[in-house]
């Protein structure tokens, strides 16, 4: 190995506590965002793509965990694993976010009907329900909603909109019952070509 180096030019010393953590660090960022992004296509019913997934994040996962054990004296190897990690997680949410796969439900929950905003639902042809319900105040309006995750920024910019106090929760919904609305059927907001590939 220390003759492999030199030809390259490269020090033992230079590799042991720059190249080496370099690659750790490298290794970690992928199998923790592989993970992130596994558990979102697991939690959205993708069955093709999750094993896959699975596959590569053990396998980078190992050839890291084995290259701290190769240098367990090396204490640039364990920051780079724990900053790996971290930055990993990190870019796992960033490339959740863009995908956008699945579909959310939406409660929202306001003292008065909001026309301005159910005219808009009817607009973009959501499906929703409002009914009337009691708060702890009186009476209440309850809109429920279901629509993709890239439309949700969207959605409650207007209802910030019309009434800037709005009580509201959202939850992540797996699969609805119509077969238009099946979140098997949701693309990403960008094309990656193997995750493309996977979902067919």
């Amino acid at each position: 190995m220390q003759e492999l180096l030199q030809n390259f030019g490269i020090s033992e010393q230079l590799f042991t506590y720059v190249i080496m953590p370099l690659l750790i660090f490298v290794a970690r960022v992928g199998d923790v965002s592989i993970n992130t992004l596994r558990i979102m296509f697991m939690m959205n019913g993708k069955k093709t793509i999750v094993p896959i997934l699975g596959f590569l994040e053990s396998m980078i996962w190992l050839l890291a965990i084995g290259q701290i054990f190769q240098n367990i004296n090396n204490p640039m190897s364990y920051i780079a694993y724990a900053a790996g990690f971290g930055t990993g997680t990190y870019v796992g949410m960033y490339f959740e976010e863009k995908l956008a796969l699945g579909r959310v439900l939406v409660r929202v929950i306001t003292p008065k009907p909001l026309t301005e905003l159910l005219e808009y639902m009817k607009e973009r042809d959501f499906r929703f329900t409002n009914v009337g319900a009691e708060g702890r105040y009186g009476k209440v309006q309850l809109t429920f909603t279901v629509m993709k995750r890239d439309a949700l920024p969207d959605f409650i910019a207007k209802l910030k909109s019309v009434d800037e106090k709005a009580f509201y929760t959202i939850e992540s919904v797996k699969r609805v019952s119509e077969d238009d609305l099946n979140v098997m059927d949701d693309k990403p907001r960008f094309n990656l070509s193997f995750l493309s590939r996977a979902r067919n």
